[in-house]
């Protein structure tokens, strides 16, 4: 499932040909894809104009001119996907029609926005612009790990009393927003922290230390264009590079890339997810 680089990289992909553009036209194909669309969701797409394109956690916003905000998650295999656009020109030529493409949005510039998802496990939501912080998929989530709120006491704070495994509590959504299972992993080996100690247990020093590890394989993986396993791509249908830079993550058996290290690349089941670790070099 994409994770917050993929997601801020999609974002990023889609904001020069959205924001500031108006939804000349917009097509629903189905009636909902892991729930149903909102009533009239098409009607009341076509003809807004698109503000602003932002991300909370995993899931792009699209603030319109209606006083809405169109919601997105891209669920295990959504794909947003751009025609039209090439090189800085707009192409008013696009491709046929696709069996999963579920929502096409025609913009006022001549780009076409589709929502491509095989699986059907995405979402799209539509809700008042000044009530989104209360919407259920939104009041849920804890601070953006690379926005001012998350920081060191807060995290010291907010784990301080958590008795569940360090990898579960950092991939709780509550606590971090948009940190999924990919990006626990490589935080963890980078901080030599052993993915089953107990959060609570492990030293306020330590717990601050993660901070800027996160958000340094965070900021790498955005510039990378996120990592593809496989269904993610970027917009432009490119995939992403930053699985090529896993220190641990799908690398099982593998010797460890720690210099001086003798060890290999373990894997294990943590609340049903793979957690790769090197047991050498992560106490």
């Amino acid at each position: 499932m994409p994770e917050l680089p993929e997601v801020e990289t999609v974002r990023r992909g889609l904001s020069p040909v959205m924001e500031g553009a108006r939804i000349a036209r917009a097509e629903t194909r189905r009636d909902g894809l892991r729930w149903p669309f909102p009533d009239r969701m098409a009607e009341r797409l076509t003809g807004a104009r698109v503000l602003r394109l932002g991300r909370r956690s995993k899931y792009l916003l699209a603030d319109l001119d209606t006083g809405e905000t169109l919601i997105t998650h891209l669920g295990m295999s959504g794909r947003m996907l751009i025609s039209g656009h090439q090189l800085g020109e707009f192409q008013h030529d696009h491709p046929a029609p696709e069996k999963h493409d579920h929502v096409v949005l025609d913009m006022d510039n001549g780009a076409r926005v589709t929502f491509n998802d095989p699986r059907r496990f995405g979402a799209m939501d539509l809700c008042e612009t000044a009530t989104l912080g209360d919407h259920k998929l939104i009041r849920v989530l804890g601070p953006e790990p690379l926005g001012n709120t998350f920081d060191e006491p807060y995290l010291q704070a907010a784990l301080s009393h958590r008795n569940s495994p360090i990898k579960t509590a950092l991939l709780d959504q509550g606590i971090i927003a948009g940190l999924g299972n990919i990006y626990v992993c490589e935080v963890l080996f980078r901080t030599g922290i052993h993915p089953t100690r107990k959060a609570a247990r492990i030293a306020p020093a330590r717990i601050a230390g993660l901070v800027p590890i996160i958000r340094d394989v965070l900021s790498e993986a955005i510039e990378s264009g996120g990592s593809s396993l496989k269904d993610y791509r970027q917009t432009d249908g490119d995939l992403g590079y930053f699985q090529h830079n896993f220190r641990v993550y799908g690398r099982e058996g593998e010797p460890c890339v720690t210099q001086g290290c003798t060890g290999k690349i373990r894997r294990i089941t943590q609340s049903g997810r793979s957690t790769f670790y090197c047991a050498q070099c992560q106490r």
